[in-house]
């Protein structure tokens, strides 16, 4: 009988959502089990079985000397390493910080600052180890997570839709928030998981599936420029929830005095 390819799912900075996106695939997760062995998941158990590990999945992003030292002990206990979430691909909100002095905002926050222990930016896992994968979204969309472990599994690469939210917009018949109503919308330059949820509640993407490959900021935001909207409201339109993905990032540094 041969022995199951070993899951890991660790965990970085972030607030679990993807963690619990993978405990929401229920019946999927199911039939997946059957195939693997589960042998470290801190938000399902406390079980862990020792490593090497066949395929580790790894929320969150590295804000900590700590992780920063622990994600190469992940990475040499991984046969194959997939990053999920906005967290662990672009750093996630909480790379907002990135764009200020993290000293300052500790001295304001804490009564004692020397007991803080943290870097100057939150980055994305690909900074410091090799990715085999990056499966975007805030949180991940659960069928695209099966896909990708189960591609994994089988040795064959993930097919994961590399259009815009744009695509599923139309699919579901949505009438464009921007043309219609003129509502400021990411969802040209955003990465397809979500099924347009937004659009579809009439307001504009917030891009939380992160850039879309090879997305055309620029054009977005003459666009948007043409609609009346000001530098500093396309600075926060860039700067959600992936605002340190290069795309966005360069885009909302361009309009910033």
């Amino acid at each position: 009988m041969h022995a199951k390819p070993k899951l890991a799912v660790w965990k970085f900075a972030s607030c679990d959502g993807c963690q619990l996106s993978l405990l929401d695939c229920e019946d999927e997760l199911l039939a997946v089990a059957a195939e693997i062995e589960i042998a470290n998941f801190p938000e399902a158990s406390r079980a862990v079985v020792r490593g090497p590990y066949d395929l580790s999945l790894v929320e969150g992003s590295i804000t900590t000397p700590h992780d920063a030292e622990r994600i190469h002990q992940v990475r040499r206990a991984s046969k194959r390493l997939v990053t999920i979430g906005a967290c662990a691909t672009a750093g996630g909100i909480q790379a907002l910080r990135n764009f200020k002095d993290a000293r300052e905002f500790i001295s304001i926050v804490y009564a004692t600052p020397d007991y803080i222990h943290t870097l100057n930016k939150s980055t994305p896992i690909s900074d410091h180890v090799f990715v085999d994968f990056e499966l975007q979204g805030c949180p991940i969309n659960k069928t695209q997570l099966i896909e990708v472990i189960s591609a994994f599994l089988n040795n064959r690469k993930p097919n994961t839709p590399p259009h815009s939210v744009c695509i599923e917009c139309k699919r579901r018949n949505n009438v464009c928030v921007m043309v219609a109503r003129g509502t400021p919308c990411l969802g040209p330059v955003t990465h397809a998981g979500c099924d347009a949820l937004c659009p579809s509640y009439h307001r504009g993407c917030y891009g939380c599936f992160g850039p879309m490959e090879s997305p055309n900021t620029r054009a977005l935001s003459t666009q948007f420029a043409k609609m009346g909207v000001q530098d500093m409201e396309l600075v926060r339109l860039f700067r959600g929830i992936n605002a340190y993905a290069e795309p966005f990032r360069k885009e909302s540094e361009a309009h910033e005095k």
